[in-house]
């Protein structure tokens, strides 16, 4: 080693033993130098949709920006300065470009930029005060978190209504690039790639609706068509159904002839003046109420004396 740094400063060491341990030492002043300045470089972590579940364990410090936001330009330099002092608070200090992790900001359901958020062994905390170097430090140092009221289970970034909207958000980016490319790239009118988003959207749906259907099927099948003796019970369902209609029939057959046979006893009896004799309303007069020829004979006498006496 001593040969070769002394090859590389022109400079012998086994002639000049003095200058030996003065560039041994200038060397290990580089090698800190440099350890120090990536220790730094890496004090400010970078979580991603990938390793975003780190942060469930230990505390943490994290601001949601975007490149294009002036805000969060503006913060970028203190969150540097609050970044290098994450490692003697014990704090682990992270950024999160929502541009780029649109899951994150789905999980999160960041609306405003900057956002930052405190995490501790899970529990997240929403932190809304001053965005200054000293503000930020003394909340971490004076546990001024444990005042701020924690985000809700239901809430949480690792529940499953934040899965299905980190879930729904990377959906949305992916039909962005896509509807980007094919404008872009492939010098589709935007009409035409809101056609093709459409008919997509339709077919997907009937697909989707087609196997739900199978599934709740499959799942929850009909009772009666899964009886093995289904179609048995029905088959002597309908044949009973059959002979009841049969006999109902046949009793309706045998009324209107009792019906008919009354009508001609009653005729016989009776002959064209008994036809002629009856309610009113042209009805048959009820049993028990009938007269005798000749009682009704006199009737008939006596109502025309009267009405010639008249």
């Amino acid at each position: 080693m001593a040969r070769l740094l002394g090859s590389i400063v022109g400079t012998s060491f086994t002639r000049q033993p003095k200058h030996r341990l003065w560039i041994c030492c200038l060397f290990l002043g580089m090698c800190l130098m440099s350890l120090s300045v990536s220790a730094k470089q890496d004090s400010l972590r970078e979580v991603t949709d990938e390793n975003w579940e780190e942060i469930l364990t230990g505390e943490w410090m994290i601001e949601f920006y975007a490149p294009w936001c002036p805000a969060c330009q503006q913060l970028q330099p203190v969150w540097k300065e609050f970044a290098d002092w994450g490692e003697d608070m014990g704090v682990n200090i992270a950024k999160v470009d929502v541009t780029e992790q649109p899951g994150l900001s789905g999980r999160f359901i960041i609306t405003s930029l900057p956002t930052i958020y405190h995490c501790k062994d899970g529990v997240f905390r929403k932190y809304q005060g001053a965005r200054t170097k000293d503000d930020l430090l003394s909340f971490v140092d004076e546990q001024k978190w444990k005042a701020v009221e924690p985000v809700s289970t239901w809430f949480g970034p690792s529940s499953i209504l934040m899965n299905l909207m980190s879930a729904l958000f990377k959906l949305s980016m992916f039909i962005r690039h896509c509807h980007n490319y094919m404008t872009e790239h492939l010098g589709l009118p935007v009409w035409g790639s809101y056609i093709i988003f459409g008919l997509a959207t339709l077919f997907s749906g009937l697909m989707l609706g087609l196997v739900l259907v199978f599934i709740a099927d499959f799942v929850l099948p009909s009772r009666r068509f899964s009886s093995p003796d289904y179609y048995q019970k029905r088959q002597t369902m309908e044949q009973a159904r059959l002979i009841q209609r049969q006999e109902d029939e046949h009793e309706a057959d045998g009324e209107e002839d009792d019906d008919e046979d009354e009508e001609d006893e009653d005729r016989g009896r009776g002959g064209p003046w008994r036809e002629r004799r009856g309610s009113p309303e042209g009805r048959p007069e009820p049993k028990g109420q009938g007269f005798s020829d000749e009682a009704l004979r006199k009737r008939v006498v006596c109502s025309r004396e009267e009405e010639e006496d008249t």
